[in-house]
């Protein structure tokens, strides 16, 4: 089933000098390894294609759940240079998330049509500093 990465992970974007430096983080292991293999340099080139003119480079960051793409000559000089409106590619990060993948059915978090919060110390559940439950006996 083809879906935006925005129901699967997070993404954070910036300017390293004349190329964006764009995050994109899992919400689980499961995603992590479909959009490790579905969301490739090539295809991040592609969905950037208006706006990189470079080459993208892909790394894998796997203890955090993360692939980090350097899309290089992306920003029209970057930062003072640019006459860009988005000289320091902020808006990259959500750009990517609009790119749709293939992911089993399975994997695909249907909370209400919303992507279900993670457990754990920003989430929701069950020792949750948002639930209120720390765990305190």
């Amino acid at each position: 089933m083809r879906v935006p990465l925005h129901r699967l992970a997070h993404a954070r974007s910036g300017d390293k000098g004349d190329a964006s430096n764009v995050g994109l983080i899992a919400d689980s292991p499961a995603l992590y390894e479909v959009i490790r293999r579905e969301v490739t340099a090539e295809r991040v080139k592609a969905h950037f294609r208006q706006v990189c003119r470079g080459e993208v480079e892909r790394f894998e960051v796997p203890n955090l759940l993360a692939l980090n793409f350097l899309l290089h000559d992306s920003l029209g000089g970057g930062g003072t240079l640019s006459l860009k409106t988005d000289a320091q590619g902020k808006t990259h990060g959500q750009g990517l998330l609009t790119m749709e993948i293939e992911v089993p059915a399975e994997l695909i978090p249907t909370e209400h049509g919303v992507r279900v919060p993670r457990t754990g110390m920003f989430g929701r559940g069950p020792g949750s500093a948002a639930s209120g439950d720390r765990g305190e006996t």
